[in-house]
């Protein structure tokens, strides 16, 4: 296969990454894209240091295995903890992690306040910590862990009051401390943005690193002279250590969740095969 016309390569535990991946398949339509969600193992949050960089690196190996030009760690948790012993075992692909979005919010915020909603690994990590120290020193930021949102997408419940009711105690104190932005620190919680405005009213700007994450990878791909050939939309396939099918149908209903004013076009979820 000629590299150019290899896939990316994108992963999370679960399903979430896939809020990462239909930003990807906006910009770069032409790319293939094959997606690992790491069920079995979902979530990441709360699990050791150790087990994560273990299941980061079993997943990278079955996606280069089959080809992948580049690796997307489409999960705050995973590039928190194993981007490094990524980089290290696999010198030759790039790997593109992601952070989140503190420096935008930082810049956005009329309150002087942000909020950070993310995992407890996440929460608790020394990148975390970092992004804080540098694009907010004079902002003051509240952070939320919140470890059993994730179970709550992957379930697929995504509004309701059963969901509102598991975001109120965490969102609640935000708002009533006036802040007025809010990053959405895993890449799950982008598929919760109406429940969470159902909450916090409307007027708590979302922050997500979804799209700069697609822009740096266009970047990488532009300078490393990887991007796909030819006019025709690439492929999405998707492979998972979970249930094939259930895992299917929920993805298939997450691509086309609206965000940002838009619905992602739902591209066609092939099985691994």
């Amino acid at each position: 296969m000629n590299v150019r016309s290899a896939p990316i390569g994108v992963f999370d535990s679960g399903v979430g990454g896939l809020s990462v991946l239909r930003e990807v398949r906006a910009l770069l339509p032409r790319e293939a894209l094959l997606y690992y969600a790491d069920s079995a193992y979902c979530p990441y949050g709360d699990k050791a240091p150790a087990a994560i960089v273990d299941r980061t690196v079993a997943v990278a190996e079955v996606l280069l295995a089959r080809g992948a030009k580049l690796l997307v760690v489409a999960c705050n948790t995973a590039t928190s903890v194993a981007l490094p012993t990524l980089r290290a075992r696999f010198p030759a692909v790039p790997v593109v992690g992601m952070v989140p979005a503190v420096k935008p919010a930082a810049a956005a915020t009329r309150t002087g306040k942000i909020g950070v909603l993310a995992t407890s690994q996440t929460v608790s990590g020394a990148v975390l910590a970092g992004l804080i120290r540098e694009h907010a020193p004079t902002v003051e930021v509240i952070l939320v862990p919140a470890p059993g949102l994730v179970a709550v997408v992957e379930a697929g419940d995504l509004a309701g009051p059963r969901v509102e009711a598991a975001l109120c105690p965490l969102l609640a104190p935000l708002v009533a401390g006036g802040v007025d932005t809010l990053v959405l620190g895993c890449t799950h919680f982008p598929f919760l943005g109406e429940a969470i405005r159902r909450v916090t009213g409307p007027d708590l700007a979302l922050v997500d690193a979804g799209e700069a994450v697609a822009r740096r990878i266009r970047d990488v791909l532009d300078a490393r002279a990887l991007c796909a050939p030819g006019p025709r939309d690439g492929a999405v396939t998707l492979l998972t250590s979970g249930d094939e099918a259930a895992v299917r149908a929920l993805a298939t209903r997450l691509m086309a969740v609206p965000r940002a004013g838009r619905c992602a076009a739902p591209p066609s979820l092939a099985a691994a095969g």
